[in-house]
């Protein structure tokens, strides 16, 4: 990452972090002296029905043109079917995204990461299999229709055999990923 892309992340970080009160979908107009305005997301906490419509009411506050739009992810992952929406959501309104150094981006966070336009790992992903409290019948549930996470990494021209990684970990187990899975996912 050159280094006005790495000064726009940090601005944009401190200029959500000055925010009076953080929650777990933050987005913000910000200006930047040499990049311009900037449309910021930051993604952080546990991923839970709600967050989309979070985000989409924050789009929706900070209209107009913007020179870049980065969305800032920190998340210990949470409701697949919300992060799917919540990729899709990024992606269709062109979002950069990027895991910061201090950052950590697991479980179902990885949709999110998936989205970007341009993806940049500076932290950690961990990746799991995940964990349904309903048994086989929520598996079966997540997995048809609009919020299949293979339909969706297909869209997202993410290569399949990160599922294949995803289900090799035990939900109670994170399976960090390395650069070159990184690269070799399309996450970096």
């Amino acid at each position: 990452m050159s280094r006005t892309a790495a000064r726009v992340a940090l601005f944009c970080l401190a200029s959500l972090a000055a925010a009076p009160a953080l929650s777990k979908v933050e987005v913000q107009g910000v200006q930047h002296a040499k990049a311009g305005r900037i449309l910021a997301v930051q993604i952080s906490e546990e991923i839970a029905p709600g967050d989309y419509e979070s985000l989409m009411q924050g789009l929706r506050a900070n209209p107009g043109k913007f020179d870049r739009k980065m969305a800032l992810l920190d998340s210990i992952g949470g409701s697949v079917a919300e992060a799917i929406r919540m990729g899709r959501l990024l992606r269709e309104t062109g979002f950069e995204v990027m895991v910061p150094s201090d950052g950590l981006c697991q479980g179902s966070c990885v949709y999110l990461l998936a989205a970007g336009l341009k993806k940049t790992v500076k932290g950690y992903v961990g990746l799991h299999r995940p964990y349904f409290p309903e048994g086989d019948s929520a598996r079966a549930a997540e997995a048809s229709g609009r919020y299949s996470p293979a339909a969706y990494l297909k869209e997202m021209n993410i290569p399949l055999s990160l599922l294949d990684a995803m289900h090799s970990a035990e939900p109670t187990r994170m399976r960090v990923l390395t650069r070159d899975e990184l690269d070799r996912y399309r996450l970096n």
